[in-house]
C-alpha cells in the first residue's frame, strides 16, 4: 500500500491521474520550526524542501509500520527568503509583486519510507520568471482565483490562470505541479508497486 502524507489536491491529482493507487493521510507537521531550523542550518533550499518531505513521511510512516509512505514539499526560493503559502490574499498580493519581474526558483522534492526508514528521494529544480505585469492584470487575477492561491507557495497554479504571471518556465513540469513525478514512477516500478 502506498500512502501520500499529504494534504495537497494537486499532488493526489498527479498520482491518481498517472494511474497509482493510493490513500492519502495528513502528517499535521507544523512546518515552521522545521523551515526555521533548515535555515539556520544554513541549508539550500533542495535540502530543506527534502527534509521537510522525509519528516512529513516519518511521521506517517510511524502510524503505518509496513506501507511505502511519500513525503514530499516544494520550497519557493528568490534568492533571498523561502516563500510560505499565503495567510491571506493581502499576502498573496504581497508575494507576486516581490516575484514580480524576477526569477525565481522552485524546489520540488519527495521521499519515500517504510517502516521508517527512508528508501528513497529525488529533488526537482525549476527556474520560473515572472513577466512585469501591471497592477490591473494582478487585482483581476487575485479576483478571479481567490482563496484557492491561499494553499499554493508564491500564489501561482501553472496549470491554470496563473500561467499568464510568467514570461519564461524552465523545468520539469509535474514538478512545478508538486511533485518529480518521473523519477518516482520509476522508483515505483523498481519497487513493483506499480507495474513495469
Amino acid at each position: 500500500m502506498l500512502i501520500l502524507a499529504s494534504r495537497s489536491p494537486a499532488r493526489a491529482r498527479l498520482l491518481a491521474e498517472a494511474g497509482v493507487a493510493f490513500v492519502a493521510e495528513n502528517a499535521s507537521l507544523d512546518e515552521e520550526p522545521l523551515k526555521h531550523s533548515c535555515r539556520a542550518a544554513r541549508m539550500s533550499a533542495r535540502e530543506g524542501a527534502l527534509t521537510l518531505a522525509q519528516e512529513k513521511a516519518r511521521i506517517v510512516s510511524s502510524r503505518h509500520p509496513q506501507a511505502l509512505v511519500l513525503g514530499a514539499d516544494q520550497i519557493l526560493d528568490d534568492g533571498n527568503r523561502w516563500f510560505d503559502k499565503p495567510k491571506d490574499l493581502d499576502e498573496a498580493r504581497a508575494q507576486l509583486l516581490s516575484l514580480k519581474d524576477k526569477t525565481h526558483e522552485l524546489v520540488s522534492a519527495a521521499s519515500c519510507l517504510s517502516g521508517g526508514a527512508l528508501l528513497w528521494q529525488a529533488a526537482s529544480v525549476s527556474r520560473l520568471t515572472m513577466r512585469a505585469f501591471s497592477d490591473a492584470f494582478l487585482d483581476s487575477y487575485l479576483d478571479a482565483e481567490g482563496a484557492a492561491l491561499l494553499g499554493l507557495v508564491g500564489a501561482y497554479r501553472l496549470e491554470g490562470r496563473g500561467v499568464q504571471l510568467f514570461a519564461r518556465v524552465e523545468g520539469d513540469f509535474f514538478a512545478i505541479m508538486g511533485l518529480p513525478l518521473l523519477e518516482l514512477l520509476s522508483f515505483l516500478r523498481d519497487r513493483r508497486v506499480i507495474g513495469s
